[in-house]
């Protein structure tokens, strides 16, 4: 058992200064940018293992897990010590069949859409795999399409940063988060001990898990003290009494140890996909279809939003010219738009959902005739650039004043609600940006009851004023019974927002988890609550 560990200190990757050549890794999307020492680029979990003895034995305190950096919270900028960036580990390590079923296991740094390309494709590098994998990749090959549902917006994401914010995106309509597709993990721990764990084999007892590293420590863990929303939710670590050991390592921000391997549950792919974009002359019109659509259409994997703010941001980087000056014309009165994408086993059923989408859109006072339908892969890929173009273009405006004013950024918010409670969220944000005098624009994942609220500041006051209104928010959210991160994570900058949410004792008990595992608080310094926490004892 001893052996990993020798292999590991015998051959350790190099660290290099953190210089001019790596300043892309001490920032991420959220424009948060930090500093560090370090940097190394492991390609194997013999690799990290090796990388954080190295980084013990010269006394580092703080090691910041990197992917590709498309996080929106600050997870993966570091403030101090070395970085390890995991983009060099991005084998897919083989394939599994059991039964009707397929799983795929990657290194955390495999990127999302070469994933989605591979499995489309059935073509994988094959070296060093297992003959299971290639009897599984044979029997794959020979079945219909299967992929992976797990759908961010940003499809170069890395598998691993995934797992590390628990990802969703539009699609978690109807697959949910990237959570339930994970099968199995390996994790190295800060002490450079490893964890195997598969979904199944180990649960907690009530609020208490008990871990056996592959080199037969034992590990025992409490498990948060507080009650997860009945809501869409990526805040923090998953706490549930008698739950699975993986589900704590998914969604923990990488402040439990390295996910080094994933295996991931593949899905068989629907036969028909269509996509559909339906125009409201009132958000109450709007609103009153997604409430409809949700019970009564079955076959929508996606219901989006978009306000007419958003709308018209977009309709003016159109008219500039450039890429988005191929969409089409949105009509002036064609004021709110809700995206649902439909799916199913064959045209008839898709077609049959088409109408009952339509008949919601008249209930809620508009028409058929306000819609875009994509049946073609030409059209949906369209429609795909509609939903890109939105943020894209509400980015390029807030980059325009930034010119002016570079403290200046845009602003935006990650909450959701439970159901029942859409209607009162939304009724909040357009109260509250009125009382303030704030310009904004609404999209998102509104079949999950949650909303992007970006505000777009124009002066460093404005951006002052809605910093302020997200602490609201995040209290009143939290009082509906709500989130205050849906999808991306809580990094370093929504972890104030965990204390109305879970309250001190709720947070102090994460910090309690971690130190069970982490003692010394390596891994994601700064990340979900502040490192003061990891020294006290009370829970």
């Amino acid at each position: 058992m001893a052996q990993p560990q020798a292999r590991a200190a015998a051959r350790a990757p190099e660290l290099f200064p953190v210089d001019d050549g790596y300043t892309g890794n001490l920032r991420d999307e959220s424009r948060t940018t930090g500093f560090a020492v370090t940097i190394s680029f492991p390609t194997s979990e013999d690799d990290v293992r090796a990388v954080l003895a190295q980084l013990r034995e010269q006394g580092c305190t703080a090691v910041t897990v990197q992917g590709a950096r498309t996080g929106l919270a600050a997870g993966a900028v570091p403030f101090g010590g070395s970085v390890m960036d995991l983009s060099r580990m991005k084998r897919v390590t083989g394939l599994r069949q059991e039964g009707e079923r397929f799983f795929v296991t990657v290194q955390p740094g495999v990127v999302l859409q070469d994933l989605r390309n591979a499995l489309r494709q059935k073509r994988f590098a094959t070296t060093g795999w297992s003959d299971e994998s290639l009897a599984a990749l044979a029997a794959f090959r020979e079945a219909g399409p299967w992929f992976f549902p797990t759908d961010p917006t940003e499809t170069s994401a890395t598998i691993g940063g995934m797992v590390a914010c628990n990802a969703s995106g539009a699609r978690s309509f109807r697959y949910g988060p990237v959570r339930p597709h994970v099968q199995a993990l390996r994790v190295v721990l800060a002490d450079g001990e490893t964890l195997a764990l598969s979904r199944g084999d180990v649960a907690a007892e009530g609020r208490v898990l008990t871990l056996v590293t592959e080199q037969g420590t034992t590990r025992t863990v409490p498990v948060p003290t507080y009650t997860m929303p009945h809501a869409k939710n990526a805040s923090g670590y998953h706490a549930a009494p008698d739950m699975d050991a993986v589900d704590l390592f998914v969604g923990s921000d990488g402040t439990l140890g390295v996910v080094t391997e994933v295996e991931l549950e593949l899905l068989p792919s629907p036969a028909v996909t269509w996509g559909v974009n339906c125009f409201f002359g009132t958000e109450a019109e709007a609103l009153a279809f997604v409430e409809d659509v949700r019970p009564s259409v079955p076959e929508a994997v996606a219901v989006e939003y978009f306000d007419a703010d958003a709308l018209d941001v977009l309709r003016a980087q159109r008219a500039t010219g450039g890429a988005f000056a191929t969409l089409p014309v949105i009509p002036e009165d064609w004021r709110f738009c809700v995206y649902v994408e439909l799916a199913g086993p064959g045209e008839e059923a898709v077609a049959d959902a088409l109408g009952r989408v339509a008949d919601a859109m008249v209930a809620a006072g508009s028409t058929p005739a306000r819609t875009w339908v994509g049946r073609t892969d030409v059209d949906r890929e369209c429609q795909r650039l509609f939903r890109h173009a939105v943020p894209e273009s509400v980015n390029m405006l807030v980059d325009e004043r930034r010119r002016t004013d570079r403290a200046i950024t845009k602003l935006g918010s990650d909450m959701s609600v439970p159901n029942g409670r859409l209607l009162d969220v939304m009724g909040l944000y357009r109260r509250t940006l009125a009382e303030e005098g704030l310009q904004s624009a609404v999209w998102g994942h509104i079949g999950d009851n949650h909303l992007h609220v970006n505000v777009l500041p124009r002066t460093i006051e404005d951006y002052r004023r809605g910093k302020a209104l997200f602490e609201r928010w995040a209290e009143e959210v939290s009082a509906m019974g709500g989130a205050v991160s849906a999808e991306h994570g809580v990094g370093k900058l929504k972890r104030a927002f965990l204390i109305p949410m879970y309250g001190q004792e709720g947070v102090a008990s994460m910090a309690a988890t971690k130190r069970a595992l982490d003692p010394d608080g390596l891994l994601g310094r700064g990340n979900l609550f502040d490192e003061a926490l990891l020294g006290s004892e009370e829970v």
